[in-house]
């Protein structure tokens, strides 16, 4: 394998101005990437990846919305026309009883999580060109129970049928879809949740009594089977949806 499987490629990652998004930008400018066009909507956040490396492009955008969707194609057309990775990655969690769930809850869940991967695909598929790949950063709700969840676990399950459906009508084309699907993953998401750190601390002990190998994933876990899937190298792999939850699946 080539220490820079992605040399002359463009790459776009949405979410990619904190926590996995930004470990997937970088990695994928230290595997080569020509480019590594990072969404999101605070300016302050993706300028400071940009920072880190002189390949990765910040754009502010609202991916959930046509309106992003389209400042991201025409950023792709600006630079060169042409995309290779498309990565999904900005997402969003809401917990909440079931009883105290509100309309304008479950629609943002979705419209994050669900509806903004089906328009920035649509989008961007007439410039990603074969053999491309296309990541999706799901989560193993989606193919788990998750009290208190339930939106957000169906939005994710949403995630995993997209990359199977995908998978399908896109391999003809050259083109590979797949996703990975972390467990509990020590990012920011917890704190803008609402949560203390004191908080999420305690979650993350209590959750480690459920995983076999004894401790919650790091941002630097999950983002190598990001690139590795994308990889041309994994050029038989499609369709697959990667657990990464330290073996809670099998306890």
């Amino acid at each position: 394998m080539s220490d820079k499987p992605f040399a002359n490629q463009t790459v776009v990652v949405t979410g990619g101005g904190t926590g996995i998004g930004r470990a997937a930008a970088l990695a994928f400018a230290e595997a080569g990437a020509e480019q590594v066009l990072i969404t999101g909507r605070r300016a302050d956040r993706l300028a400071e990846v940009a920072a880190l490396h002189p390949a990765i492009v910040p754009l502010v955008a609202d991916v959930a919305t046509e309106e992003g969707a389209d400042l991201v194609a025409e950023a792709v057309r600006a630079r060169g026309g042409a995309l290779d990775v498309l990565v999904h990655n900005a997402g969003v969690f809401r917990f909440s009883p079931l009883e105290h769930l509100d309309a304008a809850v479950v629609r943002e869940v979705l419209d994050i999580n669900l509806l903004g991967p089906v328009l920035l695909t649509g989008r961007l598929l007439p410039l990603l060109r074969g053999p491309g790949s296309i990541v999706l950063v799901s989560s193993r709700a989606g193919h788990n129970a998750s009290p208190g969840g339930s939106v957000y676990a169906a939005s994710k399950a949403g995630v995993h049928s997209l990359t199977r459906s995908w998978a399908a009508e896109l391999a003809p084309r050259g083109i590979r879809v797949n996703a990975v699907a972390p467990g509990f993953v020590r990012t920011e998401a917890y704190v803008a949740n609402g949560l203390s750190p004191q908080q999420v601390e305690g979650l993350f002990e209590h959750a480690k009594d459920d995983i076999p190998l004894g401790r919650v994933a790091d941002v630097d876990d999950v983002t190598p089977w990001i690139v590795r899937l994308a990889d041309p190298a994994a050029a038989l792999v499609t369709g697959q949806v990667i657990t990464l939850d330290g073996g809670m699946d099998v306890a």
